[in-house]
């Protein structure tokens, strides 16, 4: 795998060329636009990677992640069974992060310690869900699925949490963004007004604004669907609902007391803005964990592609 102190800080770029990134390498590719393609002319015959002038793609996705053993590569090909997208490949990949940071934190059993440290109180994960992959079912999970159709929603199209974390109290769900934002929208109003009537008319109840100020004004459409179907969800089992939204440290500050202004909070029910960067720190802090200087070593040299001046960016403030 890449990371910052492999590649160029800057890449030079032409009308209809682009460098390859890794230092030192002289090749240059025809320049991509618009749509990211994984065609030969594209592709640096060294090191194998497909360019465009702001990110990267491998050949081989196995070589964006770091946990390769027979059990992580067949867990990973069962979701993606299920994923509706799969840009693992891409250097700048939200998927692939996710990915590598939660399966690590899965694989050393510290899913649990890291959410009793976020809520400073004992908490023991049962199953962890990663974009509605069910290892118990070996499908997309069941409950979600009785949400989204409770809600009217297309399962193409469906709401697909990044994580889903069950436990004996609780139900989680971890909204991540690292290069995109909160802000989004719908692309269609097929069924927005059974977001509103659907499990009797739940909208009203856990919602302070209307669909058409939280959903088109304010763009919080993605968020809007976690917060309704996860408080439902969590509603039909008697659990506990927290909505977390996973940023990057310098991004997004304001995101809590924006979205707060929309939804009706409780003890029971509540959104929380954390970062990359405190898991970091977690991990920094435990020197007991297995595999802990890869861990590291990934989030201090993770870049995220090149910025419109042809700078290189690393993905996190560590």
């Amino acid at each position: 795998m890449l990371g910052f102190g492999d590649l160029k800080y800057n890449v030079a770029k032409a009308v209809d060329w682009v460098e390859c990134p890794v230092k030192d390498c002289k090749a240059k590719v025809k320049r991509q636009r618009k749509v990211f393609k994984r065609e030969e002319k594209f592709r640096c015959p060294k090191h194998n990677i497909y360019i465009s002038p702001t990110t990267f793609e491998y050949y081989k996705e196995v070589d964006n992640i770091l946990w390769k053993e027979a059990a992580d590569l067949l867990l990973l090909d069962r979701i993606k069974s299920v994923k509706r997208e799969n840009r693992i490949a891409r250097d700048n990949s939200e998927d692939a992060v996710i990915w590598n940071v939660f399966r690590y934190l899965e694989k050393h059993n510290l899913i649990s310690q890291f959410l009793s440290h976020i809520f400073n109180t004992p908490i023991v994960s049962r199953e962890v869900i990663y974009w509605s992959y069910s290892r118990k079912e070996d499908s997309s999970w069941s409950e979600l699925n009785r949400a989204r159709n409770e809600f009217g929603e297309d399962i193409l199209r469906s709401s697909e949490p990044d994580i889903i974390i069950k436990t004996n109290s609780t139900l989680f769900f971890i909204e991540a963004k690292l290069t995109a934002t909160n802000q989004t929208k719908p692309r269609q109003e097929y069924n927005y007004k059974n977001y509103l009537i659907g499990g009797d008319s739940w909208f009203s109840k856990i919602f302070k604004s209307s669909y058409k100020l939280i959903a088109k004004t304010e763009m919080k459409y993605e968020l809007m669907r976690s917060w309704l179907l996860g408080t439902w969800m969590a509603a039909q089992t008697g659990l506990n609902f927290f909505l977390i939204n996973l940023v990057l440290s310098e991004r997004e500050k304001e995101i809590e007391s924006i979205f707060r202004t929309h939804i009706k909070e409780n003890p029971r029910m509540k959104f929380i803005r954390m970062t990359w960067e405190d898991i970091y720190r977690q991990i920094l802090t435990n020197s007991l964990q297995k595999d802990r200087s890869t861990m590291i070593n990934y989030f201090e040299k993770k870049t995220i592609g090149y910025d419109e001046n042809g700078e290189l960016q690393k993905a996190f403030s560590v």
